[in-house]
């Protein structure tokens, strides 16, 4: 039997292209163009993002930025970049392990190791990759890894490559943490508890107290992702121990990102100088990964310094977020299980409605991108706003204002266009 020209065009592509199905962005990307919304994705800022943005040539409050303490592009950072470029360049040249360090390799993690009050650090080029290599290299088959159910992807991917048992618990949930851990902790040699310092998708604090009981009666690790909660929680910014006033020992990994607070990139596990030496010698995303630029070493340290010695910064930032928070609650917007702490979403639901909501906002100058599935559960898609040290109330009211006007807008454009085209719209999701 002949193939038709679509079977023929279909065969001589690639094996991969043919195998693979859409991703579930590029789905809601189409879908989004035959509904007259353009995508959202990309778009290229023509300075540095703050509190506001440029993006071809037009201003826009903006609301899709780490720079929690109005630190990126602090002159003393440049200054700092500049004169370690002008000595060292811009790389490292190859893997610490073989080609050597830099003073900034090592005075950045001594001083995130006296931050957390341990005794070392290990700084890797990316904070994603830090979780995935730590968790896949500390952890075998024998082993197990109980995480929060709304746990980042590169805790989850590092689980998974690591080939121990998952545990997925639910959401903040320490009861069904313990009747997984009564049910299955026997059963393991090692095991994990995983948590963030504050979720990044909805913006709240987990019960950091309880799950250093848990980890205690039931002989387990654990570690801390402060990716959203370094800089923001505490009175200096010290994230979530200091917002609890916990003993830093307690927590066996400390991890955070350098791309958020620390205005640079990259990520760092803090802890035993037991666990940092293991890792230094034999975690493939540092033993097999060209080290970190000095000169991101330099500017995060400086970041560092910044935020130690200016913690106003961190008290504007919890003040504007509490402000956003109160601000939203009373125009009537559901802002989930947000605690007011630089991660504010505003709930909407579908998918859709939460992409064109994020364009109608554009058109009216306001920068705000749209969360979906995967990046959330289906049916729970929302606009996640960053608050920045440098946003001003007359900005939040601004923004929030428009939403409550936009919102049924997007609502309705959506509705109409499902009526239209019910077949197209009620297509999956993802494979």
């Amino acid at each position: 039997m002949k193939n038709s020209p679509a079977q023929a065009e279909q065969k001589a592509q690639p094996g991969y292209n043919r195998k693979r199905g859409k991703l579930s962005f590029e789905r809601m990307v189409e879908m989004a163009e035959h509904m007259g919304l353009a995508n959202p994705l990309f778009v290229c800022h023509d300075r540095a993002a703050k509190s506001t943005t440029s993006i071809a040539g037009k201003e826009y409050l903006n609301f899709s930025t780490y720079d929690y303490l109005d630190i990126n592009a602090h002159p003393e950072i440049t200054a700092a970049v500049a004169e370690v470029a002008a000595k060292f360049g811009t790389s490292a040249g190859a893997s610490r392990l073989v080609g050597g360090e830099r003073p900034q390799h090592r005075k950045l993690e001594k001083a995130f190791a006296d931050l957390y009050e341990v005794e070392d650090a290990i700084v890797y080029v990316s904070g994603h990759a830090a979780n995935v290599n730590t968790l896949g290299f500390m952890f075998g088959n024998r082993d197990a890894i109980f995480h929060d159910g709304l746990a980042h992807n590169s805790l989850v991917q590092g689980s998974m490559l690591s080939g121990a048992t998952r545990y997925s618990y639910a959401h903040n949930d320490c009861h069904a943490l313990e009747a997984m851990l009564k049910k299955h902790r026997r059963d393991h040699k090692y095991a994990l508890i995983v948590t963030e310092g504050l979720f990044s998708m909805d913006g709240n604090i987990p019960d950091l107290p309880r799950l250093i009981e848990l980890k205690k009666e039931y002989d387990c690790l654990l570690m801390v992702d402060e990716a959203h909660s370094l800089g923001v929680l505490g009175k200096t910014g010290r994230g979530v121990r200091e917002y609890f006033g916990i003993n830093p020992s307690d927590v066996d990994l400390w991890m955070s990102t350098l791309s958020k607070a620390m205005c640079g990139c990259g990520g760092f596990i803090a802890g035993s100088s037991e666990i940092i030496h293991f890792l230094k010698y034999g975690s493939p995303g540092f033993v097999f990964s060209v080290g970190m630029p000095p000169v991101i070493a330099a500017a995060c340290d400086k970041a560092l310094e910044i935020m130690l010695r200016e913690p106003e910064r961190v008290r504007r930032l919890q003040e504007i977020s509490q402000y956003f928070l109160e601000y939203a609650r009373v125009r009537g917007l559901d802002t989930g299980a947000a605690q007011g702490y630089a991660v504010l979403p505003i709930m909407v639901g579908d998918s859709m409605v939460a992409g064109f909501l994020s364009q109608l906002l554009f058109q009216r100058g306001i920068y705000v991108m749209p969360i979906a599935f995967p990046a959330v559960k289906e049916g729970t898609a929302r606009l996640r706003f960053f608050i920045s040290a440098s946003h001003t109330r007359e900005q939040i009211r601004t923004a929030i204002d428009a939403v409550v006007e936009e919102l049924p807008k997007a609502r309705t454009i959506v509705e109409k266009y499902r009526q239209g085209h019910p077949q197209e719209a009620s297509a999956p999701a993802s494979d």
